[in-house]
């Protein structure tokens, strides 16, 4: 992983506050609609990660594989990445 590291881990630890608080709200029997607001605010970090990520493979590894003329590893990488985002 060669992504700003701290950027990465800044978004981890909002992820991790997100999920305390969902906890939190469910032991204290908030009102659903507050606990999927959580949920969303939740859902919302880890798609900002995962832009982060994603960006970072195709400006990094992805583009060092085209430059390398590995055309195979690179066509595995974008139908795995595919899987992964949607595509299953």
């Amino acid at each position: 992983m060669h992504a700003d590291k701290q950027e990465v881990l800044n978004r981890f630890h909002a992820i991790e506050g997100h999920l305390d608080a969902i906890r939190e709200m469910i032991e204290e029997d908030r009102p659903c609609l507050d606990v999927l607001g959580q949920t969303y605010a939740g859902r919302k970090t880890i798609e900002k990660l995962e832009a982060i990520l994603v960006e970072h493979h195709f400006s990094t590894c992805i583009r060092e594989s085209i430059s390398r003329e590995r055309e195979e590893v690179v066509i595995a990488e974008l139908v795995q990445l595919y899987c992964l985002v949607g595509g299953r």
